[in-house]
């Protein structure tokens, strides 16, 4: 079968790969489409995942996937959305956990690879008791923090701001941002304010110093974004003077998380317009990742498509 790997620091390669065999609990699927996630780029740049490490290996890094299952632990024809395990489903083949992925009939692949990061999105969202009439802010307006600002304007968030460099203005009302900040983190969070603070790029500790700098007494700190590296520097002085909340970590209950985000996005499908921009040819995955990459304005999900 056909699969792709890095075979060095940005540059992927298409190679010949056997055929994975689903073991138990798990299922054999067919790529359709595939989302680009901000925690696939650094592994494609060369810079080793702290969590899922299979570098070099065929079909990393992609884990945001929609196919048809082929064989296993579900019925072949079975069109599903979820994660690849490991990570590897930059390939024709792919093998995904049965608790991992849900069943999507209702969108086209394309579409239909939004419900992964906004499964993840609504999964930590959920960790929050109420965000109705609270200020909130979200620290990173790409694919995953424009799902934030949506999720927290629905569910009642009473003021959000959206801070990037890049300049989201064209995006803001249709994703609920009342207030675009096209400024760095660091910068803006010098004289904000807000009860919820939501860290949506990862990567370095830099967006976490900046949360907590923005945040109100008594506030919450969502860090969503994922860490390159093992150990980040703290401003514990200033959190802890602040009474405040610290709310991180991962999916965990992914089929049900699933099948909540394929809920809400029937109710928000209008969201899938502004939010897919590019949608390029799994076999152009080279030129695909080099867009993901760099964000520029009017570009958001890069989604690859067979």
């Amino acid at each position: 079968m056909w699969a792709y790997a890095i075979a060095s620091p940005g540059r992927l390669e298409r190679v010949e790969a056997p055929r994975p065999e689903p073991g138990p609990g798990r299922v054999l699927v067919r790529l359709l489409a595939g989302g680009i996630c901000g925690s696939d780029l650094p592994s494609f740049i060369g810079r080793r995942n702290t969590f899922v490490d299979f570098y070099g290996q065929p079909g990393y890094p992609l884990h945001e996937v929609v196919g048809e299952v082929v064989g296993g632990e579900l019925p072949a024809g079975t069109r599903v959305v979820g994660w690849a395990e490991h990570h590897l489903g930059l390939a024709e083949l792919f093998v995904a956990r049965v608790d991992a992925i849900t069943p999507v009939e209702e969108f086209t692949d394309v579409e239909a690879t939004v419900v992964q990061p906004l499964s993840t999105v609504l999964h930590q969202l959920d960790r929050i008791p109420d965000v109705s009439g609270k200020r909130v802010a979200v620290i990173g307006q790409g694919s995953i923090g424009l799902l934030f600002s949506h999720a927290v304007k629905t569910r009642g968030a009473a003021w959000v701001t959206g801070v990037d460099r890049v300049d989201r203005s064209d995006v803001a009302a249709a994703f609920g941002v009342d207030e675009v900040v096209h400024n760095d983190a660091a910068a803006w969070a010098e004289d904000a304010e807000a009860d919820i603070v939501v860290e949506a790029i990862g990567h370095h500790s830099g967006p976490l110093e900046a949360a907590v700098s923005a945040l109100a007494p008594n506030g919450t700190v969502l860090a969503f974004g994922v860490p390159d590296e093992t150990h980040y520097a703290f401003p514990f002085m200033a959190f802890f003077r602040k009474h405040a909340t610290l709310i991180s970590g991962a999916a965990i209950d992914r089929a049900q998380a699933l099948a909540n985000a394929r809920e809400y996005l029937l109710s928000h499908r209008a969201l899938l317009e502004p939010y897919i921009t590019t949608v390029v040819g799994v076999h152009d995955a080279q030129v695909a990742f080099e867009t993901a990459i760099n964000p520029t304005a009017g570009r958001l999900k890069v989604v690859l498509q067979v």
